[in-house]
Parts: structure tokens; C-alpha cells; sequence
């Protein structure tokens, strides 16, 4: 049997189109030009003398509907009989004759939605008298949903004012119909048989990627429902400047919108900040067949999750789509139909996502590429989302393969706020707890950084919760105050449910996951294979007194309860963060004196914090042998990398310090801007924490450590920049002013902008731009990049504040008349070819420009 909710779908909009058409009335010339709602009842006129559309009419679209969708179901999968097939049509016309009675105008319908209008026209119609069973119910409802989406989309393109005034929901609406349109194509191909595995397969989907951990709840209550823990997050597109270097970005995206503009996309993000979970929630999306969220082009689609760290493994061959499922331990692997998953793709179905490139090593990351470089080209047309940390693989690794890359956001201030009220709702906190965190976060450089990643704010909030509001403020202390809460705390809990097992002391179970994080980092793996995890647990017993117990025993204590160790799949071992794993690591390496290792691998930015965080741990001698070997082998990066530890190092001796600070002298701060680029791309965030403070240097150096912290491009760079959003430079503020849509534009806006003086030119492309301008009461100086609407920078633009204007784009039909809304503006720069005729339109005292040819043809309004 087909799946009934589905079978509306595939009646095509080439097919449903010329059917809604015939609903209504042919509409005269210019009918497209009306500058006002109009009554859907109008537009219908059932009553009309003159009437071209008739109830006859309306049971034929009705029979035709019903008609097309069981045509294209099938005689196997047609959920109802001829006889209530009937019955089906007679509901569906009587429900469409509702739209000569109603009193919705077409602007109001559109608003509504299809869900929604639906409903309205199901209003004041009984279908008992015509006797649906469930199935019959089902497919009249999915047809109706169907013909209002198409009604709707008619109605935006019937008038440009309904488009006008409903842009969002226009642009809504036609990708439902795009959607709906690619489900078509896909669903003939389905058999029943690979139908009920796709059921039985999405409920795998929501079970297994449904929740989250709670990070420091009792360990009863540690799943947090998806839908509740789920914060969308910001994407970035970055864009390639004619010399190949990263220059400018697009306005951030949505992070679970990625794949609805491009069907390939290579997503960047630090450790922790959100990657993963977002994998999660778009194959949960996928498989639930949601509607919602505005993921229309998920519709239809078959997610597989493709970890690299469980489907890498060595000496073997990465997986081909038959073995998706069975590679990643899905338990329903083996009830998947034959060719299923090939079919699947071949129907450009899929929603492929691969999770975690920079998990694998280095000399694997080559046949990954030429991996996915062969599935893309063997099934193309389906969705891929791929996911690294920032410098795993170098920019456009994946470009040849027609991938585009975005940079996943940290969390702003506003996510941060959410995360700390959703964590203490669901601890069942008090509310002024979570309140009191959010002051110190605020207010404490470090914590404010730690908190925009997602992982660490939840550690924040249970540190700071079991603390009782205390919270320690290096990064030592509160990983070493993370591993007493997990490891002590949880061996409590566990105790009272398995009085019976292994008994670790927290030395112990410290000392044995040092052990194998020092293993995987030295391997360059995240995972290994449980045989290894056993052998390290083995060679350790010895020195250990644990009263004879074997390692299996105690790896499997150590599993259940230090809750930093997880089994992704049957006989694989992995920390339940790699920010746990650096910081263990680096304590083991410190044990053993493996200080030369750190520092030959200090241009590896996967090795950056290991090497920190040893810095923390080792004793003066120590950490004075490691700065002085970071600073003799010569880099950008390793004198980057002595200079951030001098802050990790508990003590230094003067000569030492004295010798990194000379190093660090001939880069920070930056000597011009070029300098400032290669600073940023060479540490990204760490040379936050090195560059000088806005009284410390002069005006031009200011500017050039700004754009420094621009390339760097977070949210911490964001927080380093509200340090000279008062600095009185003018090109500080001339810099800052052109950096807005490198971040959060609402955000920026609000930190950085509110601050500086109106008369600095800022760059708008959106009507969002201008809305934020309008939330700060308005700017000077506007310089419109790409096409615009005259009627939003007459309604959005603050008409008592604008006084200089530029206009990059061609002009719309309205001319330059349109500027007499602008009271005040003095200059208007125009960067098209000069027209004699908008010298006539510009208003008195306006002076007209064009700064691309010479001063001869400004001309005076």
C-alpha cells in the first residue's frame, strides 16, 4: 500500500496549474498591475451572469485531481476503491466551491499558508454524508492541501502587490512547489516493499539521532528531546577574492538552511560548536517528513549519517551506498531491501551527511575525497553536507567536486542567552541561577569565549550550577573542575545503581584516560578499535592497585562511568569530546616528558591546544624548554603558538619571556594590512589574545590590528572588536563601519555600529540591512550594493537622517523622483551610465555624482 499522505504529491504542477487556473476568471490586461487586495470570491464569481468559471467546472478539476494522483499511484497502491474514489471527488468539488463563498482577499490567503487555507475552505462542510473510510479521508485531505498550495502560488503570480507585500511567503511557496514537483519524480520508483523499510528506517532515524546529552544532570535525565535542545545557529559564506584569498562574506544563513540553497556543502566549524548536532537534526527533519521549519527541500528525501570516524577504518575500504547502513551499525541493516539504497540515489533522494573529515588521519583524507568525488558523479542531484574542523583540509578541499563552503558561526549572545535558560529549565534550576551565570559570562573575557561554543556552555552551566555560582576563570582549572565534576560525581550515581562493579578511584580512572587520549592524539586518530583501548587498559594494570582485576573490567567500568568514553559503534572507542581528549592528552605528555613532540608538532593546528594545555601543566623548567623551541623553529604559528603560552605557563623566567616577547614584537601588531590577513589566517582566534588594546597603540596601527580581528571573522572577534568601537580614529571607524556583514548583522549592529559616528559610509544589500540601520534611528552615509526596491529605502530608510547616497545597481522605471522622500540628503552617487533625464528628477540642492567617470559630470539638482 502507497503511502497515502504522500500520494497528493504526485500530481505534478504541470499538471495541477492549468487545473486551478480553470477555477477562476480570465483576468483582463495590466491585471497583474492591481494596487490593491481583491476578494478570492471575486475572482472566482461562481454567481456571476457573465461567469466563465461553473460548479461543472469545479467537480472536473475535482475528478481530474483524484483521477491523476490514483493514476500515478498504481493499481497495487491505490489506497481507495472506485466507489469511494467517487465519494472523495464529490468532497474535494463541494470543498472547492467554498472559494465563491468566502470572504478571504487574495493578500489575506496568501498569509495564511496552504495548511491553513486549506482549513478556511474546509470550514462549513460536513464529510460524513459522504461516507470516507480512514483511507478516503487521507487522500482528500493530501489533495486539497495540494490544490491549496497550488491555488496560493497561483494567486502570487496572478498580482505583483499580493508578491510585493508577501515576498517571504511567495518565495515560500514556490520552493513547496519546486519541492513537490522533485518528490514526483522520485516516489513512482518506490515499491511498497522499499516503502515499509523507509517507515521502519525513519523510526531508526528519530530514535537513534532524537536527543542529546544534558551535560551535568543526574544520570537518569541526561536525554534531552532534539526538538527541545536543537539552537539554530548561523552559517557563513565565504567568497573568493580575485587573488584567491578569503575576502568579504555573504549574510550569514540559517545553519539547517544550508542545503536549501546549494545541494553540496563543505560546512567548517570548531570543535564543539555544533556540527554534529546539526547532522542530527536535519536526518531527523528528513525523516520525519516535516513540513515545518522551512525545510521544503528535505521533502522526500532519505538521510544517511555517515560518521568518517566509525566508516574509516584501517586497511579497509570506505563504503558504497549497499553498505551505508551496516557500516555506521545500524541495526536495521540487514531488513533493507536489495539495490535499496542505490535506488534511493539514483531517484535523487538522498540527504548524504557526512560527519567529521578532520576525525580521520591525515593520509585518509585523500581517498575520502576521491570517495566522495566518485558517489557525487555515480548519483548526482542528492544532498551532501560534509563537516570539518576549520584547518583540517585546506579552502575549497572539496570545490572541484562542486562543493560550497560554509564556516558554521559560534553561538552569539543572544544563542548563548537561550542555551543558559533552556539548560537550567531542563536541569529544573532556579531561573536566577541561570541569570547570575549570564552576568559572569558577560563580564569575564574567558568564560565569554568559552561560553559561544555549545559544548563548553553546557559545561559552564553545570560547573556553575554545582558551585554554587563559583566558577574557576583559566582554562586548567575549569577542565580540571569538569573531570572532578563527571568522574566523582558520576562514579556516585553509578554506585547506587551497580553496587557490584569496579570501584575506580579518581586518580585512576584519570590516569587510564590520559592513556588512551596521549594514544589517539600521537596516532593522529579520534577512534580506535576496542582490541587497542583494551591493550593500553592491559599494559596499565600493573602499576595500578585495583585488587586483580582484568581490563575488561575496568575498561567497561571506565565506560559506564566516567562518561567521557562512548562506543559509536560495536568495537570502536571514542572521548565523548575532542576538547576532553586534547586536555587529558596534554597532562599524559607532560607525565612523560614528551615536550621535543609538542613542539615539532607545533604548525599542526589539530595539536594547538594540546600544546597549550601542557604549557598549564608543566613545571617552570618545562614549560621555559618548550617556549624556548617554539621560538627557534622560526614560524608565524609557533611564535603565535610561545606567545598564547606565556598566558598558560604558571611562571617563566624573565630571559624566556623576554625572547617569546621579542619574537612576538616583529608580528603583533601588525604592520599594515596585508600583515593583518596572514596574522588571522595563520591563528584564527588565537591571535585575539595577543593583539594590543585600543590605548596601546596609534590610530593607523589601530586600524591594522581591527582588520586583523575582522579576517579572524568570530564572535570573539566580535567581542575584541566592541574595545574600539569608540576609538577616535577615523579609519578605525571607517574599518569597522565596512565590516558589518562579516558577522551578525543584527548583532554587529547593535555592538558596533550603535557606536560609531552616523556619517561613516555603511554598505546595505537587503531589505534586513535596512531594517537594522532603522532599529539604531537611522544613518548618513548609504551606499546600496546590487539591485533594490524603491519602496524599501522609502519605508525602511530614516528620511530625517540620510544625506548621502550611493546606488550601485541599474535604476527601476520610477527614475530619481522618488529622492524627494529624503528631506535632508545633500549627495547622490550614481554608478551606472549618466542619464540626462534624472538630472531633471533629482530635487533642488541635491548633488548628483558619478565617482566612476570624471568630476565634470556631477551635476547640481
Amino acid at each position: 500500500m502507497v503511502d497515502v499522505t504522500a500520494l497528493g504529491a504526485r500530481v505534478a504542477s504541470s499538471a495541477v496549474a492549468p487545473l486551478v487556473r480553470r477555477l477562476f476568471v480570465r483576468d483582463g490586461p495590466g491585471a497583474g498591475l492591481v494596487d490593491r487586495p481583491v476578494r478570492i470570491s471575486a475572482l472566482v464569481s461562481f454567481r456571476s451572469e457573465k461567469r466563465s468559471v461553473t460548479p461543472g467546472d469545479v467537480d472536473k478539476v475535482a475528478a481530474e485531481l483524484v483521477r491523476r494522483a490514483l493514476a500515478a499511484a498504481g493499481p497495487r497502491e491505490r489506497p481507495v476503491d472506485a466507489a469511494e474514489a467517487t465519494a472523495v471527488k464529490d468532497a474535494l468539488a463541494r470543498t472547492l466551491a467554498r472559494l465563491g463563498e468566502i470572504t478571504v482577499e487574495d493578500y489575506e490567503a496568501v498569509g495564511l499558508g496552504p495548511d491553513r487555507f486549506a482549513r478556511e475552505l474546509r470550514t462549513n462542510v460536513p464529510l460524513s454524508p459522504y461516507g470516507l473510510g480512514e483511507g478516503g479521508l487521507l487522500l482528500y485531505e493530501r489533495l486539497l492541501h495540494t490544490a491549496s498550495l497550488h491555488i496560493l502560488n497561483f494567486l502570487t503570480q496572478r498580482s505583483t502587490y499580493v508578491a510585493r507585500q508577501q515576498t517571504v511567503q511567495t518565495q515560500q511557496l514556490a520552493r513547496l512547489v519546486q519541492a513537490v514537483d522533485v518528490l514526483l519524480e522520485r516516489l513512482p520508483s518506490q515499491s511498497a516493499e522499499d516503502a515499509g523499510f523507509e517507515e521502519r528506517y525513519a523510526d531508526h532515524i528519530a530514535g537513534r539521532y532524537g536527543t542529546l546529552t544534558i551535560y551535568g544532570l543526574d544520570a537518569g535525565t541526561r536525554e534531552w528531546p532534539l526538538d527541545t535542545a536543537y539552537l539554530s545557529l548561523a552559517a557563513t559564506r565565504t567568497q573568493a577574492a580575485p587573488d584567491g584569498r578569503r575576502e568579504g562574506a555573504y549574510p550569514a544563513v540559517a545553519a539547517e538552511q544550508v542545503l536549501a540553497g546549494h545541494d553540496q556543502v563543505f560546512l567548517r566549524g570548531a570543535a564543539g560548536s555544533g556540527k554534529t548536532t546539526l547532522v542530527q537534526w536535519l536526518a531527523v527533519t528528513a525523516a520525519s517528513r516535516a513540513y515545518d521549519h522551512g525545510l521544503t527541500h528535505l521533502i522526500g528525501r532519505v538521510p544517511f549519517v555517515l560518521p568518517m570516524r566509525r566508516i574509516v577504518r584501517p586497511g579497509a575500504e570506505l563504503p558504497f551506498p549497499g553498505d551505508f547502513l551496516r557500516a555506521v551499525g545500524a541495526p536495521v541493516a540487514g531488513e533493507q531491501p536489495p539495490g535499496w539504497a542505490e535506488r534511493v540515489l539514483r531517484a535523487r533522494r538522498g540527504v548524504l551527511l557526512v560527519d567529521g573529515i578532520d576525525e580521520i588521519t591525515g593520509d585518509r583524507r585523500a581517498a575520502a575525497r576521491r570517495w566522495l568525488r566518485e558517489l557525487v558523479r555515480a548519483f548526482p542531484g542528492n544532498l551532501w553536507l560534509v563537516t570539518s574542523r576549520p584547518s583540517a583540509v585546506p579552502v575549497d578541499w572539496l570545490a572541484a567536486e562542486g562543493f560550497h563552503e560554509l564556516g558554521l558561526a559560534p553561538m552569539g549572545r543572544a544563542e548563548v542567552e537561550t542555551f543558559v535558560r533552556r539548560w537550567h529549565r531542563a536541569a529544573g534550576a532556579e531561573e536566577s541561577v541561570g541569570e547570575a551565570l549570564l552576568r559572569s559570562v558577560r563580564t569575564t573575557s574567558e568564560l565569554n569565549g568559552l561560553a559561544t561554543n555549545p559544548l563548553m556552555c553546557g559545561m559552564l552551566c553545570a560547573l556553575h550550577r554545582d558551585r554554587r555560582g563559583f566558577l574557576p576563570q583559566d582554562r586548567r582549572s575549569l577542565y580540571e573542575a569538569a573531570l572532578t565534576m563527571l568522574l566523582e560525581r558520576r562514579d556516585r550515581e553509578r554506585e547506587l545503581h551497580a553496587p557490584d562493579g569496579t570501584r575506580l578511584p579518581y586518580a585512576v580512572q584519570v590516569q587510564l584516560l590520559q592513556k588512551l587520549a596521549w594514544w589517539l592524539i600521537r596516532n593522529g586518530r579520534s577512534e580506535m578499535d576496542l582490541d587497542e583501548a583494551l591493550g593500553i587498559v592491559d599494559r596499565a594494570l600493573p602499576a595500578l592497585s585495583l585488587d586483580g582485576a582484568g581490563a575488561r573490567e575496568v575498561y567497561n567500568t571506565l565506560l559506564l562511568r566516567s562518561g567521557l568514553l562512548r562506543e559509536p559503534a560495536e568495537g570502536r572507542v571514542d572521548f565523548l569530546h575532542r576538547t576532553f581528549q586534547d586536555y587529558l592528552g596534554a597532562r599524559l605528555a607532560v607525565q612523560e616528558m614528551d615536550f621535543d613532540l609538542l613542539v615539532n608538532q607545533a604548525d599542526n593546528d589539530t595539536w594547538q591546544d594540546v600544546i597549550l594545555l601542557a604549557l598549564a601543566h608543566a613545571r617552570p623548567r618545562e614549560a621555559e624548554h618548550m617556549l624556548r623551541r617554539l621560538t627557534d623553529r622560526g614560524t608565524l604559528r609557533t611564535h603565535l603558538v610561545a606567545a598564547a603560552g606565556l598566558r598558560y605557563a604558571a611562571e617563566v623566567e624573565p630571559g624566556v619571556r623576554k625572547r617569546v616577547e621579542e619574537r612576538l614584537a616583529a608580528h603583533i601588531p601588525p604592520n599594515g594590512y596585508d600583515e593583518a590577513r596572514e596574522l588571522a589566517e595563520a591563528a584564527g582566534d588565537l591571535v585575539l589574545t595577543l593583539l594590543p588594546g585600543p590605548e596601546e597603540v596609534s590610530h593607523v596601527v589601530a586600524a591594522w590590528v581591527v582588520s586583523a580581528a575582522v579576517q579572524v571573522g568570530s564572535d570573539a572577534a566580535l567581542h575584541f572588536l566592541t574595545g574600539f568601537r569608540e576609538h577616535p580614529g577615523p579609519v578605525v571607524q571607517t574599518v569597522l563601519a565596512a565590516a558589518w556583514h562579516r558577522f551578525d548583522r543584527d548583532q554587529y549592529a547593535r555592538e558596533i555600529l550603535a557606536h560609531l559616528p552616523r556619517q561613516e559610509m555603511v554598505d546595505v544589500s537587503t531589505a534586513d540591512d535596512l531594517r537594522a540601520l532603522r532599529s539604531l534611528g537611522g544613518w548618513e552615509h548609504i551606499f546600496v550594493r546590487g539591485a533594490y526596491r524603491v519602496e524599501d529605502l522609502t519605508e525602511l530608510v530614516v528620511a530625517e537622517c540620510l544625506t548621502h547616497l550611493s546606488l550601485e545597481a541599474p535604476h527601476p522605471v520610477e527614475g530619481l523622483t522618488w529622492l524627494s522622500a529624503f528631506p535632508r540628503l545633500e549627495t547622490v552617487s550614481l554608478f551606472t551610465d549618466p542619464d540626462e533625464t534624472w538630472t531633471r528628477q533629482v530635487p533642488a540642492g541635491v548633488r548628483l555624482r558619478y565617482p566612476a567617470l570624471s568630476p565634470s559630470h556631477d551635476h547640481q539638482g
